[in-house]
């Protein structure tokens, strides 16, 4: 499964490809993108290189060779439009109110939205997977929404590749809060937030990884850790 990025630059490099023979520069994929560097084709042209749609052909400037397309493309591909990356989509669990005033003792059903990478980011993720009940002691106010966690950059802070991370929406977070952080409107990843000056650090909790320092407009915030479900 590609991301929309990814779709749209396998096929800006095939169109250009099919009309003039040759692949186009990283400036050129930028500027069709719409990206704000090449550090960012650099992540799609790897991305596309390890799902086996594209291969670079060795000691030959702007030399890419597509191997294969998507099964189903669309052709409302260009630009980007229309798109907005997110973890979040449809309704998300919130612990109800009694007539009371306090927190209902029910279970609440809260969306998992799929996997998020405690390690290499991965795609964003947008599509609701299946929903599980969790006590309403494990959940903030507001809105919460489940992932799935792939990779051991967070094992320190006691999350474990396998674990469901119950995680509250927001779009800001404290430093030092673990978050889910969306990377260039691409990849999400699961993260302690550090804030250094005007830049973000993203830390792992596993020395085996380094912390990656984004300018404030490359990481936007889906939500907080609020909690975590293991299965033995």
């Amino acid at each position: 499964m590609l991301t929309r990025k990814q779709k749209e630059l396998l096929m800006f490099i095939h169109e250009r490809v099919k009309e003039q023979g040759v692949p186009p520069s990283f400036d050129e994929m930028k500027e069709a993108l719409d990206l704000k560097s090449k550090s960012g084709i650099h992540r799609l042209i790897t991305a596309l290189e390890e799902r086996g749609f594209i291969r670079r052909l060795p000691h030959r400037a702007r030399a890419l060779e597509i191997l294969k397309l998507p099964e189903s493309v669309n052709p409302g591909l260009g630009g980007g439009r229309g798109f907005s990356p997110s973890v979040i989509e449809g309704s998300l669990g919130r612990v109800r109110i009694s007539d009371d005033g306090t927190p209902s003792s029910n279970n609440v059903s809260i969306p998992v939205m799929g996997q998020i990478a405690a390690g290499v980011p991965i795609e964003a993720i947008q599509h609701r997977s299946r929903t599980i009940d969790v006590p309403p002691d494990l959940l903030a106010k507001g809105e919460h929404f489940a992932l799935d966690v792939k990779g051991d950059s967070m094992i320190e802070a006691g999350i474990l590749e396998g674990d469901t991370v119950i995680i509250r929406r927001s779009d800001t977070a404290n430093t030092g809060d673990i978050v889910v952080a969306l990377v260039d409107n691409e990849e999400a990843t699961l993260k302690r937030l550090r804030r250094r000056g005007d830049s973000i650090a993203l830390e792992a909790a596993n020395p085996a990884y380094e912390t990656r320092i984004f300018g404030p407009d490359r990481v936007d915030v889906q939500g907080t850790l609020v909690g975590l479900i293991r299965v033995y």
